[in-house]
């Protein structure tokens, strides 16, 4: 998706949206249903459940009332009918919880799915459906990947088309839920007024109640309503949960002068978070910034998604606040090594790497085939190649793009594209593959968001040893960085050529579409899709694969058998 002004994006809308500018690679697009349904305004938010284990899970809905308090009462069942319900009760919520309702449903049985059911003020709620972990089996294992979901941008047709995805399984959501920007000034506003979607409230989010509305008008959307009624969420949180680029003690963009203590805010972004998505409360002695998962499933896999922002990583490396001072290639030698190689920042907390090292170690001992990570920003080493002298790009002048010069700096000094990804903590990076190794596992398959972009890597780690695969999904509607930053569609393509052939870790990279990955496990093979949406200006739910690929176990590591 290119970058949209206003008059394109009616443009767009008026034409029935990017159907051209998304086809590609003869694949032809396949129709989901529709997503459209009555909306109950008493549970306006829909319903959701997630965080689940072989025997438990959580459900979760939200009253749309002025009431201070009321009483909610909820039942799961076998069945849809809800003829053989195996569970119910009561709670109470009201304005100190934002009027959401979470329930712990206990005494599953495992790889089971149930369906369950909210009722307030004598209204029923929609059903939702659901299931817990095997502990056997599975045969087959589906996850959705999704990242990036900008509501400005347009609409989560994405997730529609997950609800509708009948190989999906689980969902996995690797951060950037929602978005803290807001006002006239907000990343994605002027295309948000175009189509009728700018953020609430208008301006940009820092106190509970902010956060609490900012989260209440994502889970209006129809495709999250869906999506959320039809699979049960495994989640992590990236930045902009709480701001963009946090680190433990701060975060780019929190102002302390103007916008009060980070602390403060940060605390509040958790509180409403934990209200307003299905998973568990923190176990006793464990905070709420300490949200990291294990899941397994069954024989066939385990899952662990990882908390990389608030529990232990370093700031940043600022190239505006380091550039002036690098003149020398000496000097950018240093500022490589020491600066962003800097062994004492930080990306995982003690505890994380801990119970990582158990989970994978566990695994192991299984015999499980699989061993899958959670990982909020790409993993892959992506250091900016030498696009001027590759010939990719023209040396810049005055008159070229910001993101032109910027790239070309980069590429010239063989450093990151960003210093928030892995490539800006290659200690730590190195750090996690050596905890992997030392639970004798070199076969990860990564799930990863953040970049905007679909990916496909191969992962080595420093001294070229295979340490297995990552998927990188685009945004729900976040739109890629090369045309988000003035690139036109030509050079965009031509820039992910040229990333995917320079270098060694990239084997495939789209930056044009927006959608999700679908994963598919069975014992003896994984398959992936890279699925796109034909446009997120407005709602549609065909989609198209761009690329599906083999991945195999091949004794040690994990690797691409086949591409399409």
């Amino acid at each position: 998706m290119t970058k949209i002004s206003r008059r394109h994006a009616l443009t767009l809308v008026g034409a029935g949206g990017l159907a051209a500018a998304c086809a590609g690679n003869g694949v032809e697009p396949v129709a989901a249903s529709s997503q459209r349904a009555p909306v109950s305004q008493l549970f306006r938010h829909g319903v959701a459940s997630g965080d689940p284990d072989a025997v438990s899970l959580i459900i979760w809905t939200r009253i749309t009332t002025d009431l201070p308090e009321l009483d909610v009462t909820w039942r799961v069942a076998a069945d849809a009918d809800f003829k053989t319900v195996v569970a119910s009760g009561n709670t109470v919520t009201g304005a100190a919880r934002d009027w959401t309702v979470k329930a712990l449903i206990s005494g599953l049985q495992p790889g089971q799915i149930y369906h369950y059911q909210f009722e307030a003020l004598g209204e029923t709620s929609p059903a939702g459906r659901t299931r817990t972990l095997p502990v056997n089996g599975p045969a087959q294992l589906g996850i959705a990947l999704a990242s990036c979901s900008n509501y400005t941008f347009g609409h989560f047709n994405a997730y529609g088309a997950i609800a509708a995805d009948p190989e999906i399984d689980f969902v996995l959501h690797t951060g950037d839920y929602i978005y803290e920007y807001g006002g006239p000034d907000g990343w994605g506003e002027e295309t948000g007024i175009t189509i009728g979607r700018p953020h609430d409230p208008p301006h940009e989010i820092v106190t509970l109640q902010d956060y609490r509305t900012r989260h209440a008008q994502y889970k209006t959307d129809e495709g999250s309503r869906a999506m959320h009624a039809a699979h049960p969420l495994l989640c992590c949180w990236d930045d902009h949960e709480s701001a963009n680029n946090p680190w433990k003690d701060g975060a780019q963009n929190h102002q302390p002068d103007s916008e009060g203590s980070w602390e403060a805010r940060r605390m509040a972004s958790v509180q409403a978070y934990y209200e307003w998505m299905p998973i568990r409360e923190p176990d006793a002695g464990q905070s709420r910034l300490e949200f990291w998962r294990t899941y397994v499933f069954g024989d066939l896999a385990t899952l662990v998604t990882l908390e990389t922002r608030h529990t232990a990583r370093g700031e940043q490396v600022d190239y505006e606040a380091w550039r002036p001072k690098l003149e020398t290639p000496e000097d950018y030698e240093t500022f490589r090594t020491a600066v962003i190689g800097d062994p004492t920042r930080a990306m995982l907390s003690p505890g994380m790497e801990e119970d990582l090292k158990a989970a994978l170690t566990q695994s192991r001992e299984m015999n499980q085939p699989w061993r899958l990570i959670g990982n909020p920003m790409p993993l892959a080493r992506m250091l900016v190649p030498d696009l001027v002298g590759a010939g990719v790009l023209p040396v810049p002048d005055d008159a070229a793009l910001d993101a032109h010069k910027r790239m070309a700096w980069l590429g010239a000094h063989n450093l990151p594209f960003y210093t928030d990804t892995w490539d800006g903590y290659p200690a730590a990076r190195e750090r996690f593959y050596e905890l992997c190794k030392a639970a004798d596992v070199q076969d990860l398959i990564v799930l990863t968001g953040d970049s905007h972009s679909f990916w496909l890597n191969q992962l080595a780690d420093d001294a070229g040893n295979p340490m297995g695969v990552e998927l990188g999904t685009a945004g729900i509607t976040s739109p890629g960085d090369f045309v988000e930053s003035g690139f036109d569609t030509e050079k965009a393509i031509a820039l992910d050529a040229a990333f995917a052939d320079l270098l060694d870790e990239v084997l495939w990279t789209d930056n044009l579409h927006q959608g999700y990955v679908r994963l598919v496990l069975q014992a003896d093979r994984a398959h992936a899709d890279f699925v796109a949406v034909r446009t997120v200006l407005q709602p549609d739910l065909h989609t198209e694969i761009l690329r599906t690929v083999d991945l195999q176990h091949d004794g040690v590591s994990v690797s691409v058998t086949d591409e399409s």
